[in-house]
């Protein structure tokens, strides 16, 4: 090509606007769809629906049919009217167990920051990361500024570490199909490694950080189960590494499990074999 010549304009990827707005048009009408049912009609059929949503009754059947597969809807045999399915109270079970955690754990996480004088944070599992629900800063001048609301990656914190050491080995599987990209140079990525630091989680019954997710920054963490026995969450102690030193790891540890330990009694939880997930 000269200089002459006009360099080729590089080829939009071709979107359909409409097709877009039908997939959202479809999603807007499941969820509306999901929200017709209350109390007092537990039970419609595609007729109603249609009626009630103004839409075509194949776009009922259609939706409907999509909803019963996933478990969101369930059907009557006897008339083959529509009901609210299981599956939405197992979603409903996991917001619920997030914000009895969060409420539970207030009074514990702050003793706690009180007693160690560094960050605290309650942290849950958020696809391949944890978000921070609670991150309560350490009175101390120096200290972490708080995470709470964040996302970090699960595999290189000390809370995400915890709260994988719950997974079956299926779920755990799927986990370890998430990309994982280097923070720091002490950061771990291979898999073989990752899964023998939460082998080690399991035995021992906390986590350590020590500057894997952000240089500088050292955390211990325990887990917190629920009343079914199952890791919902971790509770963690942070700080940076100038004044968390590592002969502290074995006096933090305790803090942190029996912090755990409180939060886990709270939600219910009553030791014993504990159940994967």
């Amino acid at each position: 090509m000269t200089d002459s010549e006009t360099p080729p304009t590089r080829k939009e990827v071709n979107r359909n606007p409409r097709r877009d707005s039908t997939r959202l048009s479809s999603v807007t009408t499941a969820i509306h769809l999901l929200k017709t049912f209350s109390e007092q009609d537990t039970e419609l059929g595609i007729s109603d629906l249609a009626k009630r949503l103004g839409v075509a009754k194949s776009t009922v059947h259609r939706l409907a049919g999509a909803l019963l597969e996933e478990g969101l809807l369930q059907q009557n045999p006897e008339n083959g009217r529509y009901a609210l399915g299981v599956g939405l109270f197992s979603l409903g079970s996991l917001v619920r167990s997030r914000l009895d955690v969060t409420s539970e754990s207030k009074l514990v996480l702050n003793a706690l920051r009180d007693k160690t004088q560094e960050n605290v944070r309650l942290a849950v599992l958020e696809r391949a990361s944890v978000v921070f629900l609670h991150d309560f800063e350490s009175p101390q001048t120096l200290r972490l500024r708080s995470n709470t609301g964040q996302l970090k990656p699960a595999f290189c914190t000390a809370e995400g570490l915890c709260i994988l050491s719950g997974l079956r080995d299926k779920s755990l599987d799927a986990f370890m199909a998430f990309d994982r990209e280097k923070r720091t140079e002490k950061t771990e990525i291979e898999e073989e490694a990752l899964r023998t630091r939460i082998r080690k989680v399991k035995r021992q019954g906390y986590a350590v950080e020590d500057e894997e997710c952000d240089d500088g920054t050292r955390c211990i963490a325990a887990p917190i189960y629920n009343g079914d026995g199952r890791i919902v969450a971790a509770v963690g102690i942070a700080g940076p590494r100038l004044r968390i030193r590592k002969r502290q790891f074995p006096q933090l540890a305790p803090l942190a499990m029996e912090a755990a330990q409180d939060i886990s009694q709270r939600l219910g939880y009553i030791k014993r074999q504990p159940i994967y997930i």
